[in-house]
């Protein structure tokens, strides 16, 4: 546990010290209001609720995030600390959780400040705060889970560009396998098992039960699970670069 806390000071410290944290900050505000008032209609729906809020968050964390981790260990490859980082006498899961943790610190302080949203819908109607709260919680599971992806493509490759491109196509795949387009496309032919497959592997699929007020244990189990998967993915792969 000391070696996750020094590790995630170094890395929560480094966002904050250079642009990385106030760009991505400020770049997640600034899409997040313009889909919620613009594309969304926020203000034209007359309905007291953030679905028009919420609905944009794993297209915005698509771009957003793969663009965070695209550094997490690509840096470390290319500049070489991660040999030194290999050496030292600590565990490289706790060091793969710790990096994990200071991102996903970092997405939550950016969902924390869209709050003034959350008091407008407020001042203007009645909204189900606990359908609300629970959205925010399914918001930041699911973008652990696109942390987590981020992450272990980010151990393969010492490009940062290509960890970018591949995080960003892997997360898409994850995300649209739930959208209606992909659904209609496989449910004229697809098997039962194959389409409920589809529907449950999907991201999108099961944020969007949380944030119609749906909250099942099934839902962030997968988000979960999602991200021990992919965390354990990026321990095997550093791993094998130490035994290399």
């Amino acid at each position: 546990m000391s070696n996750i806390a020094i590790i995630f000071k170094r890395e929560i410290n480094a966002y904050f010290t250079t642009p990385i944290a106030y760009i991505f900050i400020i770049i997640f505000l600034i899409m997040v209001a313009a889909f919620t008032f613009f594309l969304g209609g926020f203000l034209l729906r007359n309905q007291a609720d953030l679905l028009s809020f919420f609905q944009f968050h794993p297209w915005l964390y698509i771009i957003l995030i793969p663009a965070l981790t695209m550094r997490l260990w690509s840096e470390e490859i290319q500049t070489g600390t991660i040999e030194l980082l290999l050496t030292l006498p600590i565990n490289i899961m706790a060091a793969i959780i710790a990096k994990f943790l200071a991102a996903w610190a970092l997405i939550a302080i950016a969902l924390g400040l869209t709050f003034p949203i959350w008091i407008t819908v407020n001042y203007l109607g009645e909204p189900d705060n606990g359908v609300i709260i629970a959205s925010y919680i399914g918001s930041l599971l699911m973008a652990g889970g696109f942390l987590a992806i981020g992450s272990f493509i980010s151990a393969t490759t010492k490009n940062q560009v290509i960890a970018f491109i591949v995080s960003t196509s892997l997360c898409f795949l994850f995300t649209a396998s739930g959208s209606p387009m992909i659904i209609s496309f496989f449910s004229p032919w697809a098997a039962d098992g194959i389409l409920n497959f589809i529907i449950n592997i999907s991201l999108l699929g099961n944020f969007q039960n949380i944030i119609k007020g749906v909250i099942d244990m099934g839902d962030i189990i997968y988000f979960l699970s999602l991200i021990m998967l992919f965390l354990f993915a990026t321990k095997l792969v550093i791993d094998a670069k130490k035994d290399a």
